[in-house]
């Protein structure tokens, strides 16, 4: 498959980091980053909850750190996939040509799971971040088998 793969969120602290994690373990032949729309927690590790989450299904996310992201991130990365509407329009603005916003997908969307947003589980409890780690699981499963089938 080897592709490389961003996932984008608010901060790059909670939904990003669990996609980046996941996505890296089912397909470990292809680059897998994540970004922060925002400048909130530049440097910062992922949120606690996030990590654990990770933890309790076998997945180590606690080396990442947040970055915000960049226009550069267009030329760098195949895919982009973002957790909401609001990513999407902040990432889109980055971008200097359609093939750029060509790059940049609902996460949940581009699965096949219908135009629902990865909510944000920040200001929640920590079933929230169990339902994100569900939820973006399923999704990068499907992201993964059709890129693989692209590739066949």
């Amino acid at each position: 498959m080897s592709k490389r793969i961003l996932m984008v969120c608010l901060g790059n602290i909670c939904r990003s980091p669990i996609a980046h994690g996941i996505m890296y373990e089912i397909s470990q032949d292809s680059f897998v980053d994540s970004a922060g729309t925002g400048s909130y927690h530049i440097g910062s590790p992922p949120d606690p909850r996030s990590i654990q989450v990770a933890r309790d299904n076998g997945i180590d996310i606690s080396h990442q750190s947040a970055r915000q992201f960049q226009s550069s991130d267009f030329n760098r990365f195949d895919h982009i996939f973002v957790m909401d509407r609001q990513n999407y329009r902040d990432v889109i603005t980055k971008a200097k040509h359609q093939d750029d916003i060509d790059k940049v997908e609902l996460l949940c969307e581009a699965a096949g799971l219908g135009m629902r947003p990865v909510p944000d589980p920040y200001f929640g409890d920590d079933e929230g971040f169990q339902n994100v780690f569900d939820l973006v699981k399923t999704a990068c499963h499907r992201i993964a088998e059709q890129l693989k089938g692209n590739h066949e």
